[in-house]
């Protein structure tokens, strides 16, 4: 009977995708591969000052091997800077959900806040717009947006995985599914209070404003609008759109269409540097005028390192796509903390303070950085290091002439070139 209930118990939690054992079996084989030298007051073999008999979380130790066992140049307290999209409470609706990490749930996040929404074939999110600016990432699929411009002229387009959109505060818009399984994507907000549950929605406002005047502003009769909804839709189920030129002839009227493009085809221009190592594509206002906020769309090869780096115009907020990796951030006072990343999770580095990812998975690390800024802009350890009188660094790190001419003079963004 016991062996019964423990595979029936094994077979609830599959979702884990392995068995609480053999998680800590891998989590204990490597600490031991990735956690680096040994302190140097360690004794191996016989010291257990690093052991944890319990109560322990196997699953959870084994995706944070480097909080469970922080490498030795790990100091002081650092700021948690990570937090999972996965333990977001998900607002479910017919048609789809969405959830959120805001500073409420990162506490480092003041400046930006992320939302992941799922639409399905169909599936409206519905017509609103934000006090804050909304940039937005497409991870799967297909969708229409909507939107019109200062002037009142329309804007309607179908986008697909890795196109961006950009809305500026007060810009009404919308997003709805296309066929055939409607669309995920990544919304990054330049506000880190921001909240999807604080936005100003069609039906919400209709609902919420006495109806004799809503049928006077439309010029009709207050019976016509008996059917209209009590509360906010948010996101709900419809039919999926017809053609696309067609919506944006009826959408145009009179006026005709805006000439800002709010969308932003990301495949269609070549890397901005890449290499044996990875690729990392800068979009700013310089190519993508009407955003006030810039990314970086960056891929790792295993093994490789975006390298040792600061940004000094502003905080970086991190979406992790695919794979796996790592990152140290190091802060003032001599402290540095290092926490692993997969796919799903959110990332923060504050201005100025020096970081690096490296993927330490066996497939690519995809990932945004995004900044509450109109253009990008990083420095490099070794661009800082190159362009300094060489005699100079080696009075500060003891490092010989051939190192230091080995060092990259043109920041490569990943590395090994």
């Amino acid at each position: 009977m016991r062996d019964e209930a423990e595979k029936d118990t094994l077979s609830r939690r599959g979702f884990l995708g392995v068995s609480s054992a053999a998680l800590a079996a891998a989590g204990m084989r490597s600490m031991g591969d990735l956690a680096g030298p040994k302190q140097s007051d360690y004794k191996q073999g016989s010291d257990r000052s690093k052991s944890d008999p319990g109560p322990t979380n196997p699953a959870m130790d084994a995706a944070n091997l480097d909080s469970f066992n922080p490498p030795p140049t790990d100091a002081g307290g650092v700021q948690t800077f990570k937090y999972p999209f996965s333990i977001s409470h998900k607002r479910l609706h017919e048609g789809g959900w969405s959830r959120e990490v805001t500073q409420r749930e990162l506490a480092v996040s003041k400046t930006l806040a992320g939302v992941d929404m799922r639409l399905t074939a169909g599936g409206v999110r519905e017509l609103h717009w934000h006090t804050a600016a909304e940039w937005a990432f497409m991870l799967y699929g297909t969708a229409r947006i909507t939107c019109i411009d200062a002037d009142g002229k329309s804007f309607v387009t179908d986008v697909k995985e890795s196109d961006l959109w950009f809305f500026p505060p007060g810009i009404p818009h919308s997003i709805q599914g296309l066929g055939p399984d409607g669309c995920e994507f990544i919304l990054v907000f330049d506000d880190g209070n921001f909240s999807e549950y604080e936005t100003v929605l069609l039906s919400d406002w209709m609902a919420h404003t006495p109806p004799e005047v809503v049928a006077k502003n439309f010029g009709v009769n207050q019976k016509a609008l008996a059917n209209m909804p009590k509360k906010e839709l948010f996101i709900f189920q419809t039919d999926v759109p017809g053609p696309l030129e067609q919506d944006r002839r009826v959408a145009g009227g009179a006026l005709g269409p805006s000439p800002i493009d709010f969308a932003f085809r990301t495949m269609q221009f070549p890397p901005t540097k890449s290499n044996k190592s990875g690729e990392v594509r800068i979009i700013d206002a310089k190519s993508f005028k009407v955003s006030t906020t810039s990314a970086a769309i960056v891929t790792v090869k295993p093994g490789a390192v975006r390298e040792l780096h600061w940004h000094p115009n502003a905080d970086e907020w991190q979406y992790f796509i695919s794979g796996k990796g790592r990152m140290t951030v190091f802060a003032t006072g001599g402290r540095a903390r290092t926490m692993d990343f997969e796919t799903g999770d959110v990332g923060y580095v504050q201005k100025t303070l020096p970081h690096y990812v490296e993927n330490t998975g066996t497939t690519d690390l995809k990932f945004l950085e995004m900044f509450k800024s109109s253009y990008y802009q990083d420095l490099a350890l070794s661009e800082w290091l190159s362009h300094t009188p060489p005699e100079l660094v080696a009075a500060h790190l003891h490092l010989d002439k051939a190192t230091l001419d080995a060092m990259p003079r043109e920041k490569p963004l990943i590395m090994p070139e």
